[in-house]
C-alpha cells in the first residue's frame, strides 16, 4: 500500500514538471506570401534561448546555426551546425537576433542565397513578430553592430 502511495506522488511530481516546462516552451509558426512565394516561420522559446526555422517554397530544414554573445567583451559570435560551409545567409541574421534579444539563437534557415532581398524582407516579418511576442529587449538596451 505504501509503494502505491509512493507512486502517485512521483506520477503527481512528474504531472507538476510536465506543467512546468510546457509553461516555459512557447510555440509559434505563421507564413507570409513574398515575391510568388511562402516563407514560413517556427519560433520556439526555451527559457534561455530561441529556436527559429525559416523556409522558403518547402519544409526543408536548411543551414542550422548557433549564435550567442561571447565572454569578456560581449560580442557575438556564430557558427554552422548543420549544413556544410559558413555563409553569411542564416549567420548574420542569427547574430542580430540574438543583439535584439538578448537570448542565444539556434537558427535553421532555408533561404535562397542570391536573393538577399528575400533575406532582408523574411528578418524584417521575423523581428517584428518577436518585438509583438514580446520576446525582443528593450529599445535602450539593444545594442547595435
Amino acid at each position: 500500500m505504501m509503494e502505491d502511495s509512493e507512486e502517485l506522488k512521483i506520477g503527481e511530481l512528474n504531472l507538476t514538471e510536465k506543467k512546468k516546462v510546457e509553461g516555459e516552451l512557447k510555440v509559434n509558426c505563421f507564413s507570409e506570401v513574398l515575391n510568388d512565394g511562402s516563407i514560413h516561420f517556427q519560433i520556439i522559446r526555451f527559457p534561455k534561448q530561441i529556436y527559429v526555422w525559416i523556409g522558403y517554397n518547402s519544409a526543408k530544414l536548411g543551414h542550422l546555426y548557433a549564435a550567442a554573445h561571447t565572454r569578456p567583451n560581449n560580442m557575438v559570435s556564430a557558427t554552422t551546425l548543420l549544413g556544410g560551409t559558413f555563409d553569411n545567409t542564416g549567420s548574420g541574421i542569427a547574430r542580430r537576433l540574438v543583439l535584439k534579444t538578448g537570448l542565444n539563437i539556434i537558427l535553421a534557415c532555408n533561404l535562397p542565397k542570391d536573393n538577399t532581398m528575400l533575406e532582408v524582407e523574411a528578418e524584417k516579418i521575423l523581428v517584428q513578430k518577436l518585438i509583438s511576442l514580446g520576446y525582443t529587449k528593450p529599445r535602450l538596451e539593444a545594442t547595435s553592430v
